[in-house]
């Protein structure tokens, strides 16, 4: 199972983050270590004094493709979750001012809280809400049709360079209003009005 991340999705995110808003998109992989299932706790790592929340849609690929067609990639995903990408904000830093890859700051162990997914079904309209709660209080909303790159464009372009295969998670992109998190903090995240994931920060 692989986890699939897009950066840069959402142009407002692109410049809090004074980064480029991409031509095309931008991705990175998580190992399967980093996922954290059934709202189980967060456990902030030592090495890091500056861990940082990035709510996203994910979507759990259904069947197994390689170099699919946009037109075609609605039939390649069932369900869309919600998750947390979380990034030691400081590791990042020093990556990017060497100009060294990102993984130590975003793929560590725990990285990747998943929450319930609904089946797309549920979600017709094409323009999905979703927002996060830190300690209650709302500090990133998003809707897809913000997205730079759709999830169909987001499907069939990374399935030019890996084969998906069932049970892959993509994470989408995250909004505006990235920020630290600290011990003994709740993160609540909701798709429209629905909570579908619920954790403590350790």
């Amino acid at each position: 199972m692989k986890i699939i991340c897009i950066g840069r999705n959402y142009a407002e995110h692109a410049k809090e983050m004074n980064a480029p808003v991409p031509s095309e998109p931008v991705f990175f992989l998580k190992p399967d270590t980093a996922l954290i299932k059934d709202n189980q706790p967060f456990y902030y790592p030592d090495f890091s004094k500056d861990i940082h929340h990035e709510v996203e849609l994910i979507l759990k690929i259904s069947k197994a493709g390689k170099n699919i067609q946009p037109e075609f990639a609605h039939k390649y995903y069932n369900e869309i979750g919600i998750g947390i990408d979380f990034t030691a904000r400081d590791l990042q830093a020093k990556c990017k001012e060497k100009g060294l890859p990102w993984e130590k700051a975003k793929a560590f162990d725990g990285s990747a809280p998943v929450g319930n997914f609904i089946s797309k079904e549920e979600l017709k309209n094409g323009e999905i809400n979703f927002h996060l709660n830190l300690n209650g209080t709302e500090v990133q909303r998003g809707n897809t049709k913000d997205l730079l790159f759709s999830f169909d464009f987001v499907i069939a372009y990374v399935s030019k360079f890996f084969t998906l295969k069932t049970g892959d998670l993509i994470f989408t992109g995250t909004p505006e209003g990235v920020g630290p998190v600290k011990i003994g903090d709740r993160l609540e995240a909701f798709i429209e009005n629905k909570s579908c994931l619920n954790f403590e920060i350790k």
